[in-house]
């Protein structure tokens, strides 16, 4: 993960020395910005960032409209921190297309991990060839083996396997996962979710009961 740059922006510096920390250990390069002016600036200036982390509140700019400069003009990653706990702030995140919404306080191992899923999710990390639990992905080859047997998959069932592995071990709502896979232009019924769901364990045989049901609310992988 050496070659990964993560850009933080928050206006307290013991957040921003706390994340940085802990990316650090990880392999990940850090670029801190105090401000939302400051953020878009470099941003804009370092053409190879791979992920951005953004707290809410912060002079300036905030955080939401930083997210709108960079989303007119790029996918990158966005991770949104924030001290609220409102749900409809989380829904403006997903709106706005934030790729993960944590609330503060947080655990920075928790955040290494999401940063972890997000990049290899998004093929930053260059891990072409997943194995888990008997299943083997293979990314550019867009192939999927469940004990060693090759598995005939669409390409959503393809994206949704994936997207679960990326994210084992984590409760994923209905609309986290349309907002994935699916992507934010989205505005077909959830159920969508259930039909594929159903589809993509029937094709994994005994290993579709990795992907659990979590009752009202959606899916969790688990290896």
């Amino acid at each position: 993960m050496d070659t990964i740059k993560v850009l933080i922006a928050d206006d307290e510096s013991r957040m921003r020395k706390l994340v940085k920390d802990f990316l650090n250990k990880n392999g990940i390069q850090v670029l801190e910005a105090e401000n939302g002016e400051q953020a878009c600036d470099i941003f804009y200036s370092e053409k190879d960032i791979s992920l951005i982390i953004l707290d809410v509140m912060m002079p300036k700019m905030d955080g939401w409209q930083v997210c709108r400069e960079i989303r007119s003009n790029s996918k990158v990653p966005i991770i949104m921190l924030t001290a609220r706990g409102d749900e409809k702030d989380e829904l403006l995140g997903f709106e706005l297309g934030v790729d993960e919404y944590i609330s503060k306080p947080f655990s920075p191992k928790i955040l290494v991990a999401r940063i972890d899923a997000i990049l290899r999710r998004t093929g930053s990390l260059g891990d072409d060839v997943i194995e888990i639990g008997g299943i083997k992905m293979d990314k550019q080859a867009h192939e999927v083996y469940v004990d060693g047997e090759l598995i005939d998959l669409s390409l959503k069932e393809f994206e949704l396997l994936e997207y679960f592995i990326s994210n084992k071990g984590v409760a994923l709502s209905r609309d986290k996962i349309l907002n994935n896979v699916w992507n934010y232009d989205y505005f077909g019924d959830a159920r969508t979710i259930d039909t594929h769901v159903k589809k993509l364990r029937s094709k994994m045989g005994d290993k579709g009961d990795l992907i659990k049901t979590v009752w009202g609310m959606g899916y969790k992988f688990e290896a």
